[in-house]
């Protein structure tokens, strides 16, 4: 070989281990300079929601013979959860049970101080509807207000003030709030100070939904389901409900959205409408959602009209989760909670229970599950909650019990 065949080969040879090693070498004496460090983008925000609640039913407005329900002339000042921050906030007022016109004077947002109705000065914002103070809501509609920009912080209480000036019928409410919100006489909307807010109320009146501005957040999360997602025998006023758990181990990173209505069906009609109705209203019309985590069932097999089988909640389950795998959702399904010893839950209950969890255990129908049942049933008599998972009633967990639950998801499944 000649000496400038042997340079050949040498330049070669060091052009190929320049392309394996990552292109050190471009050639003899040529050295490829690394490329400069850049800084990815940051993410654009975007709306993701903190907190909803399902509308259930009415407060009947004022009559002769009884004190004035439907808070015409008041102002209500609920307290809202939240499970994650932003730069701003929007809020969704609903009529959607209201047989009148919803008439709204003026709504406030502010971060809540302390444990009663009062706000932390300097935070408490107006809220607008395209760009005017006032709205008009038509019944069964809904209306979502202008962006309000505030930090909104993560873990923290906000108050949502509504006014409503005449009476306008009977009022949208979530009535198992498990958290104490405020009235005032007249319009109130505008004070940072609580003090007159005398009367307390157990429900949420008018609002659904408190969205937020982030690019922290990857998306939500929707829990569905009946009371026991709900918070039915809860602590109140202590956020203690199985979501608000999985919200705190999730850190701010998904917004966990409680779409849980006490009583709830998945095939038909009780406390509000079913699970297969409201899918749409309470799961995919919610923002920035990407996964959710469907808890229902019970009710179906425990309550009269007892035609249900566990076959027909079978179908019902997967025909929910077909449809929201349909929209791009994750679906995690959990199993049935055990509920021996509850007056219904007879041994044929027991059988359909049984059957329904075999067929979510069985891979088919979800793309995760989370086995509630496994969680927190009694290992030495299994048709039973654990006692110290047991509020007493037999059905619904006690705080131990939706702690376990909240503990149980699989937050990598999400």
């Amino acid at each position: 070989m000649s000496k400038r065949q042997g340079y050949a080969s040498l330049a070669a040879l060091m052009a190929a281990v320049a392309l394996i090693c990552g292109g050190i070498y471009l050639g003899v004496g040529a050295v490829k300079e690394k490329p400069a460090l850049r800084t990815p983008p940051a993410a654009a925000p975007v709306w993701i929601g903190t907190w909803s609640a399902s509308p259930v039913g009415v407060v009947p407005p004022a009559t002769a013979t009884r004190a004035p329900a439907s808070r015409d002339g008041r102002s209500v000042r609920n307290v809202v959860h939240t499970s994650i921050g932003g730069t701003a906030a929007r809020v969704t007022v609903s009529n959607l049970h209201g047989a009148l016109p919803l008439r709204i004077s003026a709504v406030s947002l502010a971060v809540r101080a302390g444990s009663g109705p009062e706000a932390v000065r300097g935070t408490l914002r107006q809220v607008t509807f395209g760009r005017t103070p006032g709205a008009t809501v038509a019944p069964g509609g809904q209306l979502v207000s202008d962006p309000v920009v505030l930090r909104i912080p993560y873990d923290g209480d906000l108050l949502v003030t509504v006014h409503t000036p005449a009476p306008g019928g009977p009022v949208t409410t979530h009535t198992q709030a498990r958290q104490t919100s405020y009235l005032a006489d007249g319009d109130h909307t505008r004070d940072e100070a609580g003090d007159a807010y005398t009367g307390q109320i157990r429900s949420w009146h008018h609002i659904t939904a408190v969205d937020v501005l982030t690019s922290e957040a990857r998306g939500a999360v929707v829990a569905v389901g009946d009371s026991i997602t709900d918070g039915s025998s809860s602590t109140p006023d202590a956020n203690r409900r199985w979501p608000d758990v999985l919200a705190d181990r999730l850190a701010g990173r998904y917004g966990v959205l409680n779409e849980g209505i006490s009583g709830n069906r998945l095939l038909s009609h009780d406390r509000g409408p079913s699970t297969l109705d409201r899918l749409d209203r309470d799961v995919l019309g919610r923002s920035g959602v990407r996964t959710v985590i469907v808890a229902i069932g019970i009710n179906d097999l425990l309550r009269a009209p007892y035609a249900t089988t566990g076959q027909g909640v079978v179908t019902g389950l997967t025909e929910l989760s077909h449809r929201a795998r349909a929209h791009g959702l994750r679906v995690v399904g959990a199993t049935l909670l055990p509920c021996g010893g509850h007056l219904r839950c007879t041994p044929a209950v027991e059988a359909e229970r049984i059957e329904v969890n075999e067929a979510i255990r069985s891979g088919g129908i979800f793309d995760a599950v989370v086995d509630f049942d496994r969680a927190l049933r009694d290992p030495y008599a299994p048709q039973r909650l654990r006692t110290v998972y047991d509020s007493g009633d037999h059905l619904h967990p006690s705080d131990a019990g939706y702690a376990r639950m909240g503990a149980s998801v699989d937050t990598k499944a999400l």
